[in-house]
């Protein structure tokens, strides 16, 4: 996995915006569709801002899957991740092909269904973000690092609960579902490429312990390091608790 770190979050989501449009590019050169995973949060605003305005991308030729979605949640709730998706990426550009999770009636269905469509060729292209417990998409620490299934339904813990609420996206913790659909650890490092853009001093933490010590569940991002070709995406502020030997070599 490759570190870089920028002065600040601005710099970090232009920079990550360009790679990943590079990325599209040179995919959409040597196939017809390019398959790519989209993450969603607060620490993507500025990155997918930047990116739907990228030159040269035929997003027509583009087939996106979300990585999370929430249990019960009506799809005009602020909140709703197939909300952001469709008003941040899939209206922006007219992606041509996507696959939404749909949590409000079967959720164990829906994660068969769209794992299975998931499953049906590699993906090329994978945004994540870091969580401020560690979690990578929803898989709260301690992370299931060993299920095949595409897509499951899991327990939200109550950093991650909090995290919603501290971000604005519920007025009270107990607003924030309990559970969620999520891909899981083994398909997002199925991706052929990561991108993974954590800004914000909140997320120093859980940084330090994705990239120091060992990979363990508990500290679901530090599975990140086994991937080849990862790029992990930080401002001074979400590296500000890494090490100097961490950082002399980013």
């Amino acid at each position: 996995m490759q570190l870089k770190i920028f002065e600040n979050k601005s710099l970090l989501a232009k920079t990550a915006a360009e790679h990943a449009a590079r990325s599209l590019r040179a995919g959409l050169r040597e196939k017809e569709t390019a398959r790519i995973i989209a993450a969603t949060g607060a620490s993507q605003f500025e990155f997918l801002d930047l990116l739907t305005k990228a030159e040269g991308i035929d997003w027509v030729r583009v087939e996106m899957f979300h990585l999370d979605e929430y249990v019960g949640l009506a799809m005009n709730h602020q909140a709703s991740f197939r909300k952001y998706l469709k008003e941040r990426l899939i209206e922006k550009v007219k992606l041509g092909r996507y696959h939404l999770l749909d949590g409000e009636t079967n959720p164990t269905e829906v994660a068969r269904r769209v794992g299975a469509e998931l499953s049906a060729a590699p993906v090329d292209l994978a945004f994540v973000g870091i969580g401020e417990n560690g979690h990578l998409a929803f898989n709260d620490p301690p992370a299931d690092f060993e299920t095949e299934e595409p897509y499951t339904v899991v327990e939200l813990d109550e950093a991650c609960r909090r995290q919603q609420v501290n971000e604005g996206w519920f007025a009270y913790i107990e607003d924030v579902p309990k559970r969620a659909i999520s891909m899981s650890v083994r398909q997002i490092l199925k991706a052929q490429e990561i991108i993974a853009i954590v800004p914000d001093a909140r997320k120093a933490a859980a940084v330090k312990a994705s990239l120091e010590g060992e990979i363990r569940p508990m500290a679901p991002a530090s599975i990140l390091r086994r991937h080849t070709n990862a790029t992990l995406y930080l401002d001074r502020n979400s590296a500000s608790l890494l090490s100097p030997e961490v950082t002399a070599n980013p």
